[in-house]
């Protein structure tokens, strides 16, 4: 199916909940935040309905949208919606406690997303193109395939979801349509400085600290172009920090110099163990996050894994070790 067809169901007159996945990213929630500018630009009744809450770096995108449900009420307002609409991921299992409720509703589950995998959802519309660097790019060819007209606070938080999917876009899927889309964006007011600041310059003193107490555990495998870091039990709570403080941990790892995969592992909640794969050149780490029912994009992957941190490193780290044999080293 195509933009279009998902454009078509979005129109006024209806009840609309968008949804994206437990721990929300830059550009699940960016992707939300721009569709419920373009939206009410319609005339359209939306509401936002996550898994788990917000991340405080990105608060600011909810500024401007007084009365948009967060998390708390979100079974609620899905129970009275007349169509869903699911960002940045195509499968259930990563909706959380909103799960079963999405399963239930009885109508219309559009998908908007860029990641590869198999996805399973109820029916309906789906724009999915893993070629786009974030599900926010889709949204604004979606927009301009629809002629729906982006305002300011639409451009912004559509920026954001590129920003934050792309490392600034100096990752690989940065490609010439997505600088086009960002081109567009910042023409529509993106202050880009001010973006930089909320997103990227605005951390708790805990963050450093914990990516310093992060980077103490670092182990790199040359022989394989391997390296790993472990979030220490409890390292959180000590510098008062969530997980979204996480974010660009493993990219230390990524970065010296011989590695091909890096991998973060870090205990959560139910006795899973969590860990976040990242790749350069031709390694696949989606590939391999598949294969422990996880996902992602050949760079960039994640994947919970029921059992105590030593098993699951034991397991996957073997894994990688297998795959990376076959991997040309890079110069």
């Amino acid at each position: 199916m195509s933009a279009l067809d998902v454009a078509a169901l979005l129109v006024p007159g209806k009840r609309i909940c968008l949804t994206t996945h437990v721990n929300p990213d830059g550009d699940g929630l960016g992707s939300e935040v721009g569709l419920v500018h373009l939206l009410r630009g319609l005339g359209a009744d939306v509401a936002i309905t996550n898994p788990t809450a917000t991340p405080d770096r990105y608060d600011f995108l909810f500024a401007d949208i007084p009365g948009v449900d967060r998390s708390a009420q979100a079974v609620k307002e899905l129970r009275r919606a007349d169509i869903v609409v699911v960002l940045d991921i195509a499968d259930l299992s990563r909706l959380g406690i909103l799960a079963e409720t999405v399963r239930d509703c009885g109508v219309p589950v559009a998908c908007i997303d860029h990641h590869v995998g198999p996805g399973v959802l109820p029916d309906g519309p789906r724009f999915v193109d893993p070629e786009a660097a974030a599900t926010g790019e889709l949204i604004a060819l979606l927009a301009r395939e629809a002629g729906w007209p982006i305002t300011h606070q639409s451009a912004r938080a559509l920026y954001v979801a590129l920003v934050t999917d792309t490392g600034g876009f100096r990752f690989s899927n940065t490609r010439p349509r997505t600088l086009r889309v960002a081109a567009d964006l910042v023409e529509a007011g993106v202050d880009t400085e001010q973006v930089y600041l909320d997103v990227y310059a605005n951390a708790p003193e805990g963050r450093p600290r914990l990516l310093a107490e992060v980077l103490q555990t670092l182990v790199v495998e040359p022989e394989f172009g391997l390296a790993w870091v472990t979030v220490p039990p409890g390292s959180l709570e000590r510098h008062d920090v969530d997980p979204d403080d996480l974010d660009g941990a493993v990219e230390h790892a990524r970065s010296i110099r011989g590695v091909r995969m890096a991998l973060l592992f870090r205990e959560v909640s139910g006795g899973r163990t969590k860990v976040s794969l990242r790749s350069v050149g031709d390694v696949d780490v989606a590939e391999l996050a598949r294969r422990f029912g996880g996902g992602g994009h050949r760079k960039a992957a994640g994947v919970a894994i029921a059992g105590p941190m030593p098993t699951v490193q034991a397991e996957l780290l073997q894994a990688a070790r297998e795959l990376l044999g076959g991997v040309v080293v890079r110069a």
